[in-house]
C-alpha cells in the first residue's frame, strides 16, 4: 500500500516537472552499432531533437538481427584482411572506417534481443568492440544500448522453452537483461541508454500498462479481426499478406516496437544524448494520444533519472 502511495506521488510530481531545455542547443553526433532493435529506438529521435531546439547527426550501422559477436567479428575481419568483403557491411564500409567518418560524440551497441538476457554471450565481443571503438572514435562517449524485454504475451512466454536458463515470464527476461548489460556497462566503462528499465516501468503501470485480451481466440479469429492491444509497446498480433500474394496471414510479433514503443525508447535517448528531459517536448507522432505521449514522457524520464542515480557516487 505504502509502495503504491510512493509510486503515485512520484507521477504526480513528474506531470508537474516543465521540459528541462539546455542553455544552448546542442549538436550531438551519434553512430549507432545495432540491429532493427537501434532502429527502432531512434526512429523518432531526430523529430525529438529538432523540437527540443537541437540537431542530430545520426548514421546508423544496421544488421537485422546483428548481435555483438557479428558487428566484432566483422571488425576482426577486416583488421585481418582489409579487402575480405566479409569484413565489410552492406554499404561498402568497414566498422573502423565509419568510426573515422566523424568525430562521434556517442557509439553505442547492444545485443541482440534473443541472447540480451545471457551475459555469457556478450563477452568477449563486447570488449572487442569497445576497445575498436575508443581506438578508432576516441573522443566519443560509449554506451549500451539496454534492449527490452518481449511482450508479455510474446510465443517466447506462452510456449517457453525447456532449456536451461531461457526466461519462462516478460519480468525473467527484463531481469535478466538489465543485470547483463550493467554488469557489462560497469566492467567497460560505458553509459547505459535504460530503453529496457522504461518499458518494463511502462509495461507494468496499473494504469497504462498492457494487458492481453482474454477473448482473443488466435487459432479460429478471421481476418482483419484482432485483440485488443491497448497500450501495447510492441507490435503484437496482425493480419499481413505473403510477400508472394494470397490471403493474409495472422502473425504475432512481440519482439519488435510500434508506434508507443519507438516514441518511449526515443524519450529515452533523447534525454541521456541532449542532457534535457523529455517531459513536455512539443514532438508527437501522429497516432498517439497527448495524455498517453505525456505518460511516455514521464516514463523515459523516469528511467533515465533511476538509472543516473545508481551511478551516482
Amino acid at each position: 500500500m505504502k509502495r503504491s502511495i510512493l509510486l503515485t506521488l512520484v507521477s504526480l510530481v513528474l506531470t508537474t516537472l516543465p521540459a528541462i531545455s539546455s542553455a544552448e542547443s546542442r549538436t550531438v553526433r551519434l553512430l549507432t552499432i545495432g540491429n532493427s532493435f537501434s532502429r527502432n529506438a531512434t526512429n523518432h529521435l531526430d523529430d525529438l531533437a529538432k523540437a527540443g531546439g537541437h540537431t542530430l547527426i545520426h548514421r546508423p550501422i544496421v544488421v537485422g538481427g546483428a548481435s555483438l559477436e557479428l558487428h566484432a567479428t566483422k571488425a576482426q575481419k577486416h583488421e585481418a584482411a582489409p579487402d575480405d568483403k566479409a569484413g565489410l557491411y552492406s554499404n561498402g564500409r568497414s566498422l573502423e572506417e565509419e568510426l573515422l567518418a566523424e568525430k562521434w560524440d556517442y557509439v553505442t551497441i547492444q545485443q541482440a534481443s534473443i541472447k540480451s538476457h545471457d551475459p555469457a554471450t556478450y563477452r568477449p565481443f563486447a570488449d572487442w568492440l569497445a576497445a575498436c571503438i575508443r581506438k578508432n572514435a576516441p573522443s566519443a562517449s560509449l554506451l549500451f544500448h539496454q534492449t527490452w524485454a518481449y511482450r508479455v504475451d510474446d510465443p517466447r512466454f506462452t510456449r517457453p522453452s525447456d532449456k536451461p536458463g531461457e526466461p519462462k515470464t516478460q519480468e525473467e527476461m527484463y531481469r535478466g537483461l538489465t543485470n547483463a548489460y550493467r554488469s557489462l556497462a560497469k566492467e567497460l566503462a560505458a553509459g547505459i541508454l535504460p530503453v529496457g528499465d522504461a518499458f518494463f516501468l511502462a509495461d507494468t503501470n496499473p494504469m497504462w500498462g498492457f494487458q492481453p485480451d482474454a477473448t482473443f481466440d488466435s487459432k479460429n479469429a478471421k481476418a482483419p479481426s484482432l485483440p485488443d492491444q491497448t497500450h501495447s509497446l510492441h507490435v503484437g498480433w496482425r493480419w499481413a499478406k505473403p510477400a508472394d500474394g494470397g490471403e493474409a496471414k495472422l502473425s504475432m510479433d512481440g519482439h519488435h516496437a510500434n508506434l508507443a514503443g519507438e516514441y518511449l525508447g526515443a524519450c529515452v535517448w533523447y534525454e541521456i544524448l541532449f542532457g534535457s528531459s523529455a517531459v513536455g517536448n512539443p514532438y508527437i507522432p501522429k497516432g498517439i494520444e497527448a495524455e498517453y505521449a505525456r505518460f511516455l514522457q514521464e516514463t523515459a524520464h523516469r528511467a533515465v533519472e533511476a538509472s543516473a542515480a545508481m551511478i551516482r557516487p
